[in-house]
Parts: structure tokens; C-alpha cells; sequence
């Protein structure tokens, strides 16, 4: 049972924003999406268009690694530090991979390097699925197709990494809009360990200027793009050569608080930079139009 109230206007005005999208962008398959979208009214409502399906995570796992990291430290598994700190802020920030690199080894206490013997590997994999391990043992059912136990690369994955990630990539990171909503969530309502600490690394500075050439900002080209400046962000981002994800925490005076997460898969040869920001467009205008719906009385 989902974790929200699926409410009979909402879920109108979201497929009439799919139908925008889909006449917007005649080229998007209606596989290539999964949008999962909470609003923060009188009660919580939410729907999802294809909520339960795993796409590559891209940057989005570094959500999850996160809130685990946040956890072991909370419980005492690990120690705080400064450069710990340091990874941590560069991970959610600056979506770094190196910093994300130290996080995970600290998380599993695995390391990169040269393939191991056989049963060296069937140790290190043990230790490197411990997250997996923890996400499952909250027993939420959005969580249940998820694998959260890669690290993320500029390039590729080599040595042990790439053995553990197999040769057609059947063990990557996989998520799915659902998955991310329901931790999001968590984060926001104060859920999970160091939860302010938490929000605090996802704020994002509107308005935001131009990223230089060739870099991301996570708000250009994303669900934050078309905020005004008296809104308030948190988010997350991720993104590869064919998938662009966003999990967005969005306030506006001009209407309750929501949470929207859009995921995207489309060939490299057809990126497509407008078509988070005008997603986000669409639902910003439903909701301003509808807003008396979901305030609080």
C-alpha cells in the first residue's frame, strides 16, 4: 500500500499534464518517463505514472547514500570527520564522484582496486551490499526492486568494480521515482538520522546564473529551472548521456508544498535539456490553478 492518499483530482490533473508533455515532445515513448508526485495540502496526496519501474540511477543513488552515511554516523558504525564532512557536502552539492567514492567505501568498508581471488570478491561483494541490506530491512515496498551498491563513474568502472558490476551491467544502481519520493519524503517530514543536516545539503540559491560550458549546476536544464526567486529548493539531481533525473522539494507562496520526482531515458543521440523544466512548468501551473484543493483549511 502506497505511503500516500491517491486523491481523484490529483491524479486528473496529472494526466493532463502527461498529455502536455506527450504533445510537447512527440518523440518521448511512454516508456522512456516515470513521474512521481506528492503534494503537501490538508492530507497527503500523491500519484505516480509508472512509480514501480527501475531506470538506472545516474546521480540519484548518492540520495541513498546519503541517508545511510547520516545513519552510521547517528548509530556510532562510523566516525565523523572533517574530510567525511567534506565528501558528504561535495557528493549532494556538487554531485561529486570522487567524493561519493570515499562515502561508499566508508559506508561498506570496501575499497576500489585490481580484481580479488574468488573468495576475496565474495567477501568484498558481502561488505559492499550492506546498504542494500539496511534499505531492505526498513521493509518499505517502494524499496523492493531497488540496488543501491555501485559506486558512480565519469568514465567506467575498472578492476573489481567492473567485475562486480558484470558484463552487461546487470548489477548497476536501479531506482525507481517511487523509491526516491518515499525517501525524500522521510528527509523532509524528519524521518531519518540528521534529517536537518540533510535538508540543508540538498537547499539549492535561486535564481541560479548560466552553468560555464560543459558543467551542471542541477537546477539549469532541471526541475528547478523555471522556479521564480521566491522559491524555496531542495533537490537532487542525476544525469548520464542517456537518462536525466530530478527529485525536486519545492515552496511557493502561490501554493502548497509538493514533491516531484521525474525520471528520463532517451537515446544519446537525442538529449533533451527542456523536457524536465517544462514538466515542472506544467505541474507548477496545475497546482496554482488548483491550489484551494489541497490547502489546509
Amino acid at each position: 500500500m502506497a505511503f500516500y492518499q491517491e486523491g481523484t483530482t490529483l491524479r486528473q490533473i496529472a494526466w493532463q499534464v502527461l498529455e502536455t508533455v506527450w504533445k510537447a515532445f512527440p518523440t518521448l515513448e511512454k516508456n522512456q518517463l516515470a513521474l512521481t508526485w506528492l503534494v503537501y495540502g490538508e492530507e497527503l496526496q500523491g500519484f505516480n505514472y509508472r512509480g514501480g519501474e527501475v531506470f538506472y540511477a545516474a546521480s540519484l543513488v548518492k540520495l541513498f547514500y546519503l541517508v545511510a552515511v547520516q545513519e552510521w554516523r547517528q548509530r556510532g558504525i562510523i566516525a565523523d570527520s572533517p574530510e567525511l564532512d567534506r565528501a558528504i557536502r561535495k557528493m549532494i552539492i556538487n554531485s561529486s564522484n570522487d567524493a561519493t567514492s570515499l562515502v561508499v567505501d566508508t559506508l561498506t568498508g570496501t575499497t576500489s582496486g585490481p580484481e580479488l581471488s574468488r573468495n576475496g570478491f565474495l567477501t568484498w561483494k558481502s561488505q559492499r551490499n550492506l546498504v542494500n541490506r539496511y534499505f531492505q530491512s526498513l521493509r518499505w515496498e517502494e524499496l523492493e526492486p531497488i540496488n543501491v551498491n555501485q559506486k558512480t563513474w565519469g568514465e567506467d568502472a575498472y578492476g573489481r568494480e567492473k567485475a562486480f558490476l558484470g558484463d552487461n551491467r546487470e548489477n548497476e544502481n536501479r531506482l525507481t521515482t517511487d523509491a526516491v519520493a518515499r525517501l525524500f519524503h522521510n528527509i523532509i517530514t524528519g524521518q531519518t538520522a540528521r534529517s536537518r543536516d540533510n535538508l540543508e545539503l540538498l537547499s539549492r540559491s535561486l535564481p541560479v546564473s548560466p552553468p560555464e560550458t560543459g558543467e551542471e549546476n542541477q537546477i539549469t536544464g532541471f526541475l528547478g529551472e523555471i522556479l521564480p526567486p521566491e522559491a524555496q529548493l531542495w533537490s537532487k539531481a542525476g544525469w548520464t548521456s542517456w537518462v536525466r533525473h530530478d527529485s525536486a522539494y519545492i515552496q511557493l507562496p502561490a501554493c502548497p508544498p509538493y514533491l516531484l520526482v521525474v525520471f528520463t531515458q532517451r537515446p544519446p543521440s537525442a538529449p533533451d535539456r527542456a523536457l524536465l523544466p517544462f514538466i515542472s512548468q506544467q505541474i507548477l501551473d496545475a497546482l496554482k490553478k488548483e491550489k484551494e484543493k489541497f490547502q489546509k483549511h
